[in-house]
């Protein structure tokens, strides 16, 4: 990817990657106090699996204003220095991370969900992407109490970050309402990027795609679907492959309206997807995209190969 391409993404994509742009990102993160990923701490790694998702936000109220009133998520806000944190609870559980950022003026910066996929070793990974074409946009490097990460954009560009918890990842269990449940890269290449991240994470993939219709690429690992891979859209000469992810919904007709209600966007309309639940995407009211998922309590995300 062009370097004035990733440049785009350098407002909007994560905690690390703000690090890195403001520059003393060792200084800086040395004072930093992150929550732990898995609180109490956990014996479980899951290579392959997202497991935190973070926003860069130049409004960090609105954003919980408008978070919090779609899904019932609450906020637990840090400050250290000129940072603002808003680590995302739903039921006690931690959701998602939260920070702010003013977008520079004159410059149209979209906000984006960062997607961070567990790893056992970022710098062994950080080898392997780059031996695969990725181009690294945040070196690795540690946050007390978080652990170890790096943000990268893989051969097609879309953004992500890879992270080494130090308290281990949570548990596989299926997602409850207004939890992140589903990661879906879409890119121009699908066969090529699925391979790419095979590499790094050693995933099983499966080929869904139907006669005639578009790609579609299940990544799978411990015999769990972790994410899938699209093809691209050709919506005009600015698309550009990214991560979307997914929150469980119980009605994505009625959370779409709730959506629009609160200040956001439909950018996809509610429709029935290959699993028989409706998926739509939508925007939180600053741009931030994110898809809303129907999942029934009796689907698995279990896979055989």
């Amino acid at each position: 990817m062009p370097f004035d391409r990733a440049r785009h993404f350098l407002g909007s994509c994560g905690l690390a990657l703000l690090l890195a742009v403001a520059g003393g990102a060792p200084a800086m993160a040395a004072s930093l106090t992150l929550p732990a990923i898995a609180e109490p701490a956990s014996p479980e790694h899951h290579v392959g699996k997202v497991i935190l998702l973070e926003l860069v936000t130049p409004d960090l109220a609105a954003t919980e204003h408008f978070y919090g009133g779609l899904f019932g998520w609450t906020f637990h806000d840090t400050k250290t220095g000129a940072i603002d944190y808003a680590e995302a609870i739903l039921d006690g559980h931690p959701v998602a991370g939260l920070l702010q950022k003013p977008v520079p003026a004159g410059t149209h910066r979209q906000p984006a969900w960062l997607s961070f996929f567990a790893v056992h070793d970022v710098d062994a990974t950080e080898k392997v992407a780059l031996q695969h074409g990725a181009q690294v946009l945040f070196a690795p490097h540690t946050f007390p109490d978080r652990g170890r990460e790096a943000v990268f954009a893989d051969p097609q560009g879309a953004v992500f970050a890879i992270l080494a918890s130090s308290s281990g990842d949570p548990p596989d269990f299926l997602a409850a309402p207004g939890e992140w449940i589903w990661s879906s890269l879409i890119t121009s290449n699908p066969d090529t990027d699925a391979a790419f991240y095979q590499a790094l994470f050693n995933y099983d993939v499966f080929d869904l795609s139907t006669g005639g219709g578009a790609a579609h690429l299940l990544l799978a690992s411990e015999n769990y679907a972790r994410a899938s891979v699209n093809a691209l859209p050709v919506s005009g000469p600015d698309a550009r492959p990214y991560w979307l992810n997914y929150i469980r919904v119980e009605d994505a007709v009625k959370t779409t309206a709730k959506v629009v209600a609160l200040g956001g966007r439909v950018l996809v309309a509610p429709r029935v997807d290959r699993h028989g639940g409706k998926i739509a995407v939508v925007a939180d009211p600053l741009g931030a995209p994110f898809g809303l998922l129907e999942w029934s309590d009796t689907q698995s995300k279990e896979v055989s190969k």
